[in-house]
């Protein structure tokens, strides 16, 4: 079996294809999956690179196949850090979503470019390659040879199941689960940290099941009225708690891998300094908290 390519970019249609698919399905499901680890770490830098060496690697100005692909993963590594701190500025945010189209946008964008520049180039100029695949003639190898084959080829098989099996099967007690808020915004900023009496302040609840297993999540969010104090045996400033009001309770059912937005609109019609406790329990396990935020509001 031959395989070949230089009138056609063949090696790009299958990059932006697996680009478009791959993040198509992430954005419909929501959640990672290990097919996509090379729209990270290889895509974007392999359509870099076709658009800046488009031709052959016989050329003098061009690099062969073993640089390309070695400074695909290379350039992957710095190209998707500079994407994430562009969207950092941006609205969307550094979020799931936000980051798989803003690689697909990217790898499609620059894969656009990288064809356009190849099909430029007169036809035995552009970026070729070939590979003759054939079965290997047993008669030509001694006992040995056999044997070392078969034993390359079972830890080839063996290395990869190994490693399927450890990135689908997670080790258990090893779950965790994300509880997170946001600002109104749906980012990392801007929350409502000070406010007028009875004024409203608004954020969003996340919680993101990773536990491998369905749970019964509840939310209780508490309003604690708050006083800074002086300590002078420690020498610093301390909260202290004087009161504490239960605002509201969420209860919601997650199974492994989804996750649970809320957003949360509150007002405080007193003032002074105040905080907003936000506690999560797992499973009816009231005793103690599994997880816990806060925020802090001052209300003038």
């Amino acid at each position: 079996m031959r395989l070949h390519f230089q009138e056609k970019p063949w090696d790009l249609y299958v990059a932006m294809s697996y680009t478009s698919s791959i993040a198509a399905i992430l954005l419909v499901f929501d959640i990672g999956n290990i097919l996509a680890i090379f729209l990270v770490l290889f895509s974007p830098g392999y359509v870099t690179l076709a658009a800046l060496f488009p031709g052959s690697s016989t050329e003098k100005s061009e690099i062969d196949w073993i640089e390309r692909i070695t400074l695909s993963f290379g350039l992957s590594f710095a190209v998707v850090p500079l994407i994430g701190l562009l969207l950092n500025f941006t609205p969307w945010g550094i979020r799931f979503g936000s980051i798989v189209v803003a690689l697909m946008v990217f790898t499609l964008g620059v894969g656009y470019v990288a064809y356009w520049r190849r099909m430029k180039l007169p036809r035995g100029q552009r970026l070729s390659f070939t590979s003759n695949l054939a079965m290997p003639d047993w008669k030509q190898y001694d006992a040995v040879d056999k044997g070392l084959t078969v034993a390359l080829a079972a830890s080839v098989v063996i290395a990869g199941g190994t490693l399927a099996y450890v990135v689908m099967t997670p080790p258990p007690g090893h779950g965790f689960t994300e509880f997170y808020i946001l600002g109104p915004g749906g980012n990392a900023s801007g929350y409502p940290t000070k406010l007028n009496v009875s004024q409203p302040g608004s954020v969003l609840l996340g919680i993101v099941n990773h536990e491998a297993a369905s749970v019964n999540y509840a939310d209780r969010i508490d309003l604690v009225g708050v006083r800074i104090v002086y300590n002078t045996t420690a020498k610093a400033n301390e909260t202290v708690e004087l009161n504490r009001t239960t605002w509201s309770w969420f209860n919601v059912t997650l199974v492994a891998g989804a996750n649970w937005t809320q957003p949360y609109t509150f007002s405080i019609r007193f003032l002074g300094l105040w905080k907003i406790q936000f506690l999560l329990f797992k499973d009816g396990n009231f005793s103690s908290a599994y997880r816990k935020l806060h925020l802090y509001v001052r209300v003038s």
